[in-house]
C-alpha cells in the first residue's frame, strides 16, 4: 500500500497528503482528533508506516465486524437468505422496468 516513498525511517518526517493510509483513516476511523494527532506525529517524524497500517487494519476490521456478523446469520438461515434475494430481485426488476419505460418514452421508442 502506497504511503510516502520519502518516509524511509520512523524518525523521518512524512507526507500525509496523498498517503492512502491516511485517506482511509480519514474515511473510516471514528476518532478525528486521534487521527489528526497521528498525522502530526507522522509529519514531524516519530510514526512509522507499519504502525499506521496496523491502526488502519484494526479500524477496518472493527468497521467490518457487524457486517460479518450479519452475514453469518444469513448464511446460517438459508431460507431467509433465499427470501431476501427473491425480494431484492423483485424490487430490482420493478425499478429497472420503470426506468426502462421512462427511457423508451423519452426516446419515442414505445412501439408496443
Amino acid at each position: 500500500m502506497y504511503t510516502d516513498p520519502e518516509h524511509l525511517r520512523v524518525e523521518d518526517p512524512g507526507k500525509v497528503e496523498e498517503n492512502v493510509v491516511f485517506t482511509y483513516l480519514d474515511a473510516f476511523h471514528p476518532d478525528v482528533d486521534y487521527i489528526n494527532g497521528l498525522k502530526e506525529r507522522y509529519r514531524s517524524g516519530g510514526l512509522g508506516d507499519g504502525t499506521t497500517k496496523k491502526i488502519l487494519e484494526e479500524c477496518l476490521q472493527e468497521t467490518l465486524r457487524p457486517i460479518r456478523e450479519q452475514r453469518a446469520v444469513f448464511i446460517d438461515d438459508k431460507a431467509q437468505l433465499i427470501e431476501i434475494l427473491k425480494q431484492g430481485t423483485e424490487q430490482a426488476q420493478e425499478e429497472s422496468n420503470r426506468v426502462l419505460s421512462s427511457v423508451k418514452q423519452a426516446f419515442g421508442l414505445n412501439l408496443f
